[in-house]
């Protein structure tokens, strides 16, 4: 299936100049959908993974139906102050400044294969971030999955020595 026919193009949002890639008609077409979830779910299998991650919100959307296929479970990460349990986080930077990241501490266990899913890979610092977080709980990252990847802003260079799956680029 040709997914990219399901990503609606939006010029000068949120800004003049950015050249939005909309996943939510992908989403509300239940095929293209199943689709898309179903090519992670067989990237993740060959992984043998123990735990789908995702950062809020649209990592989510990606990676809770990857999980529940797998019949493995899902750990959050979000922005601070977001979870209500003890938290480990990290310090990322972006386009106009600073932001931090945290997830349970208890989230991940020593030696889980993780799988890290968002909708898309950028400037590759979420991911990145997200990464540091999994590492910092013993956990193993064996892969990352994205629906879409922006050649341009080279991310994938933020992944070096981590196996990346994307199924768009842009």
């Amino acid at each position: 299936m040709d997914l990219k026919q399901y990503i609606t193009i939006v010029p000068d949002w949120p800004k003049p100049g950015i050249i939005f890639k909309d996943i939510t008609t992908l989403m509300d077409n239940g095929k293209a959908y199943k689709a898309a979830t179903d090519e992670i779910v067989k990237y993740a299998k060959e992984k043998q993974i123990d735990i789908v991650v995702g950062p809020e919100a649209r990592g989510f959307i990606i990676g809770c139906p990857v999980a529940y296929a797998l019949e493995v479970g899902f750990a959050p990460v979000r922005k601070e102050g977001k979870l209500p349990r003890e938290v480990i986080k990290v310090g990322y930077g972006l386009e106009y400044g600073k932001d931090v990241l945290t997830m349970h501490k208890d989230a991940i266990k020593p030696g889980q294969r993780v799988l890290i899913t968002d909708d898309l890979l950028a400037t590759g610092g979420t991911i990145e971030a997200t990464i540091k977080l999994v590492e910092q709980l013993g956990g193993i990252v064996v892969g990352t999955a994205f629906l879409i990847e922006l050649t341009d802003l080279n991310g994938r260079e933020k992944l070096d020595g981590y196996d990346v799956l994307t199924l768009m680029k842009y």
